[in-house]
């Protein structure tokens, strides 16, 4: 024999759906599922049918069979109502926690089909709260007929019970890769904060010894001020702004924090380079100076020794030289400014301006007097050059035929050209007053042919051996 509360029940319209019962209910489960010591109370009843205190009869008849046979009902439907509610309980965790995470359809899906289940868990549980609350199978004048009813049921709301159950299990078990996704990103999600908070510490700790060493460092300063909100975004937690944002988050912060203290660690280095650059730049500047002064004598006698042609695109060098040292000091001067002001990258492109100035000077100030050499060298023997750009020809008319009868004209008629363009080269050195910077540009160009050639045959034999 159980014992029936008193309790109110939460009527099943007025539950929202999906959600656990009222404790009143509560209570009335826990009391329903609860079976009072049956013999005692048997023991303690006798005495007071004997003093004529009741007229029940407790023993034999088949009205005690039929009642025990509705209470028996009525614990196995109770059985049935707290098995479905524990695994309604255990499965709105597993929906919140996809919900939380997963934004997909699929996610979507999840929490609507999990409400509509809800809702027939509503209506299977309000026909059972009915069935216990129609019938009161203590009364001491519960008829057989009625018995018979409360058992019919009570069975039928276990059946509906164990059947919404069963289709609970199945509903649960399909989740299995959506709340696998969703629990592998909450583990993510708490490491990944703590990261964030962690590399954000160390940039911090890292300004701090950059401007201990006297460096202000403020646009770092300003990036990882920039960081402040984010951080306070992620303490605030993954239930406000969400487990994907959340994540999303500290995986930026740690990325921005992890740059800025590296920038920061490498700014004392950084510092001491561009004042090394500074020196180095500004004596190089001074040593092309001296040098620049050198052109004109050089030019003076190109234009002395040899035609219009030999020297005329050298003419602007002086020139061009002495506008780029110009520039080039004033911004070393600019470089010099931003270093004492600690605008670490407006120094540093300052200095690489600085160096593309000097470069292009050097190469222009080397060329003159790389030309007089050159000059000088085959106005005295140019045979040499001949030789030299003949025995290229003959490698490569050596190479075009080994293995074969006849050439590839791919690579004979090149090689046939390159012949003839080197004796009209040489040809021109006849006249009276030569034009030797044609003839070194002529057998360079004819050099540059013959060693596309030679690359073309060995391409060629090594694609078809």
């Amino acid at each position: 024999m159980t014992a029936t509360s008193t309790q109110p029940c939460t009527p099943t319209a007025q539950r929202p759906p999906g959600h656990a019962w009222t404790t009143p209910f509560r209570e009335t489960l826990t009391l329903v599922l609860l079976p009072l010591p049956l013999v005692p109370v048997l023991l303690a009843a006798v005495p007071a049918a004997f003093a004529g205190g009741g007229t029940r009869r407790w023993f034999g008849g088949r009205g005690e069979s039929q009642r025990a046979e509705a209470q028996a009902a009525k614990d196995a439907a109770a059985a049935a109502f707290y098995e479905l509610d524990t695994a309604q309980r255990d499965l709105r965790i597993s929906i919140e926690t996809i919900v939380a995470v997963d934004d997909s359809p699929a996610g979507r899906r999840a929490a609507t089909d999990f409400d509509a289940l809800g809702l027939r868990i509503d209506e299977a549980s309000g026909h059972y709260i009915n069935a216990v609350d129609a019938h009161d199978l203590d009364r001491d004048d519960l008829d057989s007929s009625t018995a018979t009813r409360a058992r019919q049921e009570l069975s039928r709301a276990k059946d509906e019970l164990q059947k919404i159950k069963a289709d609970l299990d199945r509903f649960s078990q399909s989740l299995g890769p959506l709340l696998g996704k969703a629990e592998t990103q909450l583990a993510r999600l708490a490491p990944a904060v703590e990261r964030a908070r962690q590399s954000l510490l160390a940039a911090t700790a890292a300004l701090d010894t950059a401007r201990g060493a006297g460096l202000r460092a403020d646009d770092l300063a300003a990036r990882l001020a920039v960081l402040g909100p984010e951080l306070t975004k992620l303490n605030q937690g993954a239930g406000r702004h969400g487990v994907a944002e959340t994540l999303e988050r500290a995986d930026r912060v740690l990325r921005d924090s992890e740059t800025v203290r590296a920038e920061a660690e490498r700014l004392p280095e950084r510092a001491a380079d561009i004042d090394r650059r500074l020196v180095s730049l500004r004596t190089r500047a001074q040593a092309l100076t001296t040098r620049s002064s050198q052109v004109e004598p050089v030019l003076s006698e190109l234009r002395r020794r040899f035609t219009a042609a030999c020297w005329q695109d050298l003419q602007h060098v002086p020139e061009q030289a002495h506008d780029s040292l110009q520039q080039a000091r004033e911004k070393l001067e600019e470089a010099k400014q931003a270093r004492e002001e600690q605008r670490w990258p407006d120094a540093t492109g300052s200095l690489g301006t600085v160096r593309a100035l000097l470069n292009s000077t050097d190469e222009a100030i080397s060329a003159a007097g790389e030309r007089l050499q050159q000059l000088n060298a085959v106005s005295k023997d140019p045979q040499q050059e001949i030789e030299r750009t003949r025995f290229a020809i003959r490698d490569a008319q050596r190479l075009a035929m080994a293995g074969r009868n006849t050439p590839d004209p791919r690579h004979a008629r090149p090689l046939d050209d390159s012949v003839a363009r080197l004796d009209r080269a040489v040809a021109d050195l006849d006249g009276r007053h030569p034009d030797y910077w044609h003839f070194l540009t002529e057998t360079e160009a004819v050099r540059r042919t013959v060693a596309r050639v030679v690359s073309q045959i060995r391409e060629d034999r090594g694609a078809t051996g």
